[in-house]
Parts: structure tokens; C-alpha cells; sequence
């Protein structure tokens, strides 16, 4: 489909979903963020549902100005796959003893490695760009310097809630592995941290939403977001990019035999801010539960933990900031979830996936996600498929 145009204060509401699927809640955000004074343009994915602060499944655009809460408190967060040179033929008929070792590798939950990873010591770690993050934390905001020993033992680990590790096979039957995670506890702090600064200045004070305070250009307050955000965003790459060595490791040492090789991982944040140009202007560009579409940019927009799962190629839109959706989106809340159904439907819902089928993860049932085919479907205009993926390992803390 192409997008429905809603009304704004502002600026319009470019929406790749029927408005009237939305809930009142994610809506009212909307026309919140569109009565910014420094908005430029808005753009709302088809996995588009309420989020703290902003609305998740939003692409905001503004000149001079960035939102912290529009960020969200998974600074970076986001995905990284990579094809493989199995296929369905060498997989074992039990995975228990796999998703074992992959859970032994990898930390899940508050859980975090004993000691730093060292990242010389992996295997296939592509490592470009990560080497002077640790030099560049003594310049970020000392509310959070004394976390710097649980940040460095937090690389390589998964967290809670959405997060997953995930061992797929495409329509040809070809395994990938897939993982979902952000920059875990230091992040969150951060995030924290800045949007309290923001909604303490003098300017923010006459908002129609306090979540939605901004900083300014030209201002320390500004600078000093900036530099803790694009710390935290690289802080969020280096975390998949050695949790996805460390599940190599564990898929080479468990099909030696089949001396598997790995393509090259495709990685996309979907919580994050870039400096990107429209209409012959510098915009700041907020995607919170969207990933960048730029023409050839590949992308991964994941289902729940018992759907599939989808590699992308960016179109280029420019009438969605280059953007498309990071998932496919909840339409029920987690308190929700675990109201309405049960273990038993869990287990039903994830049959033929070897994963955790007890209540602790019951607020991620498919069933509380849209469905993921109908979110595709509705951004043909935005991406185009590359490869269908189907978990049938799927790793959560």
C-alpha cells in the first residue's frame, strides 16, 4: 500500500496503516509529536502501537532539535542476521542440546559474562569501527561512569523482553542466525538521564507532552546528548556484533563436520538518530521502531517467537524518511498478554520451536503481535523481500 495522510498541527501524518486500526492512545502521540515547532515531518510505520514517551513504529524529522524520549531507552537497539552454509538436511531432529549451548554462550536476562569478552579471542568477529568505544566512555555523563565494569561484562549478552538469539532456515531451507538486542543497562541509563535534563529546560516547559522535551542545537545540553547517543548506538552494534561471533562459535563447534561458513551479517538499528537530508535540509532523523530503507540498504524486520521473520531491501522512499518497520509490532500491551492467555497457549502457538513455553515469557506470545505478513504487506512501496526466515530455535532471558 502507499500511505494515508492524517492531518497534523504541523505537519501532515504520512500513515503506511489504516488509521482507524490504531488505538487512541498511539494516535493522541501522533498528533502530539506533529505540534512540535521544530518537526519537519512525520512518518508512521504499518507496526506502529503506543510507547512510552513516543510512539513505537515512528519516523520523526526535525531541524535543529532531537527528542530523547522519542529515542526511546533502548538507545540502538536492534537486529543482526547472517546466512549460513547449512541447510535443514544437517540439523539434528532434537535442537534442546543446541539451544543449550547457545544459552551457555550467550547471557539472558539481567545476566551478563563473568568477565569482559575479549574480542580478540572470537571467532569471525567483525570488529570495523569499535576500536576507541571504551577510550570515548570517559567522556560521556558521569551519572553513569560507575557503571563502566556492568557495561563492559553486559557486552555480549541478550537482556529481556523482545530480545531474542534465533537459529532460522529460509524457503530454500538455508540456516540463519538472527539476534535482537540494544545497548542493555548502561543505554537505558543514559537514555534516562538525558531525558530528565530535557524536560527541565526552559523551552520544553509549554509542550503539549513533557515526553516529548527536545534539546536544541548549538547548546551543551545538545552536544553532550549527541555524544552519549551515538556512544550508546555503537555501544548497541558491538553487543550483536559479538554476541553473533560468540553464536558462530557455538554453530561451528556443534556441526564441525559440516565445516560450516557464514555470509556476511546484515545489522540494522531500529531505535536510533541520524543526520540525514531532505528537501535541501539537515534533518535530524528519529526512527523509533523503524529501521532505515535507503535504496539497497538491507534490513531485517523480525515476527514474535513463533512467526517468521523477513530480510528486506530497502526502496528509498523519501516520503518515509527512507524508513520501514522493525517488526512486526504489538497490538496488545504485556500486562495484556498475561491476562489473556496461558501457558498452554503458548505451547500451542510456538509448536514446531524449540524455545521457552513457560509463563516467564508469556507477555511475548504471537498472538499479542500483528501479524507480521499483513505488516509486509502493507510497505511493498518501502522494501522489497529478499528472504523469508522461520525460527525453529528461538533464545529469551
Amino acid at each position: 500500500m502507499s500511505y494515508v495522510e492524517v492531518p497534523g498541527a504541523k505537519v501532515p501524518i504520512r500513515m503506511w496503516t489504516d488509521p482507524s486500526t490504531v488505538e487512541d492512545s498511539a494516535m493522541q502521540q501522533l498528533r502530539n509529536v506533529a505540534t512540535l515547532p521544530w518537526i519537519k515531518g512525520l512518518a508512521v510505520m504499518p507496526d506502529v502501537h503506543y510507547g512510552k514517551g513516543a510512539t513505537v513504529g515512528s519516523v520523526i524529522a526535525m531541524k535543529d532539535a532531537v527528542c530523547p524520549a522519542a529515542v526511546g531507552v533502548d538507545i540502538g537497539c536492534g537486529m543482526s542476521a547472517v546466512r549460513t552454509s547449512l541447510t535443514a538436511n544437517d540439523l539434528p531432529g532434537d535442537l534442546s542440546r543446541l539451544r543449550s549451548k547457545i544459552e551457555q554462550a550467550i547471557p539472558v536476562g539481567a545476566g551478563m559474562h563473568k568477565e569482559p569478552v575479549d574480542p580478540g579471542q572470537l571467532y569471525q568477529f567483525e570488529a570495523d569501527g569499535f576500536g576507541d568505544l571504551w577510550t570515548r566512555f570517559d567522556d560521556i555523563a558521569e551519572t553513569v561512569k560507575f557503571r563502566h565494569e556492568r557495561a563492559t561484562k553486559q557486552i555480549g549478552t541478550l537482556g529481556g523482553g523482545n530480545h531474542f538469539v534465533e537459529f532460522c532456515l529460509d524457503e530454500a531451507g538455508v540456516v540463519w542466525l538472527m539476534l535482537h538486542s540494544g545497548s542493555r543497562n548502561i543505554g537505558n541509563e543514559l537514555a534516562e538521564h538525558h531525558i530528565g535534563v530535557a524536560r527541565g529546560l526552559a523551552h520544553n516547559q509549554g509542550l503539549v507532552d513533557r515526553d516529548l522535551a527536545v534539546f536544541l542545537a548549538e547548546t551543551p545540553q545538545m552536544r553532550d546528548y549527541r555524544n552519549d547517543l551515538f556512544w550508546a548506538q555503537e555501544y548497541a552494534k558491538y553487543n550483536r556484533a559479538v554476541m553473533m561471533s560468540l553464536f558462530k562459535e557455538v554453530v561451528r563447534k556443534e556441526f564441525r563436520k559440516a565445516k560450516v561458513s557464514f555470509d556476511h551479517e546484515i545489522s540494522c538499528h531500529h531505535n536510533y538518530v541520524s543526520e540525514e537530508r531532505y528537501d535541501g535540509m539537515d534533518l535530524l532523523v528519529t526512527r523509533k521502531g523503524a529501521i532505515r530503507a535507503g535504496s539497497g540498504d538491507y534490513g531485517i524486520i523480525p515476527g514474535s517467537m513463533g512467526t517468521g521473520s523477513y530480510i528486506v531491501k530497502g526502496l528509498g522512499n523519501e516520503k518515509s524518511f527512507n524508513s520501514a518497520s522493525h517488526g512486526a509490532g504489538r497490538k496488545m500491551s504485556r500486562t495484556a498478554a498475561k491476562k489473556r492467555f496461558s501457558a498452554r497457549d503458548l505451547a500451542e502457538q510456538t509448536k514446531g520451536v524449540e524455545c521457552r513455553k513457560d509463563t516467564g515469557v508469556l507477555d511475548e506470545i504471537p498472538g499479542a503481535y500483528k501479524s507480521i505478513e499483513q505488516v509486509i504487506d502493507q510497505q511493498t512501496d518501502l522494501v522489497e523481500v529478499v528472504a523469508k526466515l522461520k525460527q525453529v530455535i528461538c533464545v529469551k532471558g
